[in-house]
């Protein structure tokens, strides 16, 4: 199983936090997922560009990296 590491800047809330673990949540490949304000931690088999564009597609206004 693979681990990729996401930075964040710019989540500011719980409502936030709970909509990105669920966006990664529920990508294929993805079985685990620890997202705080400063970033997610994910195990599974999933590219990076897709947990990248998943977040992004929430349009929360914050940078993912």
């Amino acid at each position: 199983m693979a681990h990729q590491s996401l930075s964040f800047q710019g989540v500011e809330s719980a409502d936030q936090v709970n909509r990105i673990t669920t966006a990664l949540m529920m990508l294929d490949g993805v079985e685990s997922v620890e997202v705080g304000r400063h970033g997610a931690e994910v195990d599974g088999k999933v590219r990076r560009e897709a947990l990248i564009q998943a977040v992004r597609a929430l349009k929360l206004g914050i940078e993912v990296t």
